[in-house]
């Protein structure tokens, strides 16, 4: 596993794209316990330093943590001067769909809507696909919490895709990590898997390369992301000045800032 790097100053993220990523997920024995990924956007990085939201402890148990945005990235760079590589965690679900899982590997789903497991199967010919729905507010609810682990108990999977967004996925994986009958590797998908059959529409590739398929999504769905967007972007600027203050301090404090 390479060294993290601490992504503006807030959260420890693996260098790796989303290829690297599939890789150190491919690599991992299925029968080993569960852990599980959480890729990092904007909305969960801004979430994390909440500490109402209980993500942050959820975060800092993932076997690993993905930079999931490349406004991160080029906020990262401009901020330290450091590169950090991107891994979409849609990019990573349909990778993993398309060159690791075969038609006949078990893979468990809670969350992602009615349409989502017949989509799958027309199109990846997936053949063992168990989903559990949770109710709306399942997070709140010891007895919907516990349901859902106890579904991923009775159908153990080699990977475990959780959609029912931040905070709430990565918190039920992190209570899920802590049952010793669960088995797998989880990841937080949000609407991944809706792309990755179609389902949802995602941005054009263009947008993606350019780094703003925020603004697709936003422009597609104004009432919902909008809105975030407006609410993560003053706690992100902040983020980004101190890492950028941060990342002076260390330079001056070096060697050549001593002469």
């Amino acid at each position: 596993m390479p060294e993290t790097i601490l992504l503006l100053g807030q959260d420890e993220v693996t260098p790796v794209d989303a290829q690297g990523a599939v890789a150190l997920m491919a690599a991992r024995d299925p029968g080993l316990p569960f852990t599980y990924i959480v890729p990092i956007n904007a909305q969960v990085m801004v979430l994390g330093s909440r500490a109402e939201t209980g993500l942050a402890p959820a975060m800092a148990a993932a076997w690993m943590r993905l930079n999931d945005s490349q406004v991160l990235s080029r906020l990262h760079r401009w901020a330290t001067g450091v590169s950090v590589p991107v891994a979409p965690g849609s990019d990573v679900a349909q990778m993993l769909l398309r060159q690791v899982i075969q038609p006949e590997d078990p893979i468990t789903i809670i969350g992602g809507g009615p349409l989502l497991v017949p989509a799958l199967r027309e199109t990846y010919g997936l053949r063992r696909v168990a989903q559990h729905e949770p109710p709306m507010g399942y997070i709140r609810s010891p007895e919907a919490r516990e349901a859902a682990i106890r579904f991923a108990e009775a159908h153990p999977a080699r990977f475990v895709f959780v959609a029912t967004g931040a905070p709430r996925s990565e918190i039920l994986m992190a209570e899920m990590q802590a049952r010793a009958s669960v088995t797998g590797l989880g990841i937080a998908v949000g609407s991944g898997l809706l792309f990755s059959v179609g389902l949802t529409r995602r941005a054009p590739d263009w947008m993606r390369r350019a780094g703003i398929e925020w603004l697709h999504r936003a422009w597609t769905e104004p009432m919902r992301l909008g809105r975030r967007y407006a609410e993560d972007l003053p706690p992100l600027l902040r983020m980004t000045l101190r890492a950028r203050r941060l990342a002076r301090a260390r330079r001056a404090s070096g060697p050549a800032g001593g002469r």
